[in-house]
């Protein structure tokens, strides 16, 4: 078995396509069923199962990807060993995340980094769902609860703030709001309650729970309904100075806290080029929470003079 076919079989196992292995490895579709095909025929059993959805690994794919991302992960380090380690770091990395650290920190934050290492490509992918890191969804994820299972490389980053946020033309159309529990009066926005993946983003729980009448499993779609002046909502601190016209509201009452982990594929210690660059990003995303909510803070006190 060559390297060379474990990796258009790591390639359609990602992708769980032929079409999306070939623009991975930027071969032609049907070349890559064609040695998907020998490979199988090589090793006498079935990696796939073929459906009109898809490529889907079988229980013999599944025994493969072990060992297929055991040699990758050998064939990166020794690229690694014998070229040295250059000054700026290079090739592709794929980043997941939840869409709210996708959308407010990690733009800004991996263009500082590209800046410096311009041979470097970052892909940013923003879901509300957790990553397969073995199945190299990503090479690495930024999440919000530290998983407990898997062969994973977890780091804490930071601790972020959230607090309750309302436009200033909601409060105007509907008054002061006094306590928490005055909430009941208002239209809350949130996260759809069944499409939670992360207990730590049940924000409303701290609330009592309670009605949503407008709900989305996208963080950013909450905010936009926030700056309509939809209703009242849970908002990351950091989010905040990109929307002057969102007002903080009884931070007296309540303020959350979460943090953001780090996690990578245990294997990736072991690379000297994904530890520079989770350096990077954990020093980045670290100074931006910091610099973003001081700002906040600032705004806030300078409203309050």
């Amino acid at each position: 078995m060559q390297w060379d076919d474990l990796r258009v079989f790591l390639a359609v196992a990602r992708d769980e396509s032929l079409s999306g292995a070939g623009r991975r490895l930027r071969i032609d579709p049907a070349t890559v069923g064609r040695r998907i095909a020998r490979l199988e025929e090589q090793i006498g059993t079935t990696l796939f199962a073929k459906s009109p959805q898809g490529y889907a690994l079988t229980d013999a794919g599944e025994r493969l990807l072990d060992h297929a991302l055991r040699a990758e992960q050998a064939v990166l380090a020794a690229s690694e060993e014998i070229a040295g380690q250059a000054s700026r770091l290079s090739g592709q990395i794929r980043i997941g995340a939840p869409d709210g650290v996708a959308n407010f920190l990690l733009p800004q934050v991996c263009a500082a980094i590209q800046d410096d290492n311009p041979e470097l490509e970052i892909q940013i992918v923003a879901l509300p769902r957790l990553f397969n890191l073995s199945r190299r969804e990503a090479d690495m994820a930024v999440t919000v609860s530290a998983p407990s299972a898997g062969r994973l490389l977890v780091q804490k980053i930071t601790d972020y703030r959230l607090h309750l946020a309302a436009s200033q033309d909601y409060l105007d159309r509907h008054g002061p709001i006094p306590s928490v529990a005055a909430l009941r009066d208002h239209r809350m926005i949130g996260y759809i309650p069944d499409m939670i993946f992360d207990k730590e983003l049940d924000y409303l729980n701290d609330l009592g729970g309670g009605r949503v009448p407008l709900a989305s499993n996208s963080v950013v779609v909450q905010f936009h309904w926030l700056r309509q002046g939809g209703g009242v909502g849970i908002v990351h601190d950091f989010a905040l100075p990109s929307a002057p016209d969102l007002r903080r509201i009884l931070t007296d009452q309540l303020s959350l806290t979460r943090s953001f982990h780090l996690v990578r594929h245990a294997d990736d210690a072991r690379l000297e080029r994904m530890n520079r660059f989770a350096a990077l990003l954990s020093d980045g995303l670290r100074q931006e929470v910091a610099r973003l909510e001081a700002a906040l803070d600032k705004m806030s006190q300078a409203s309050d003079a």
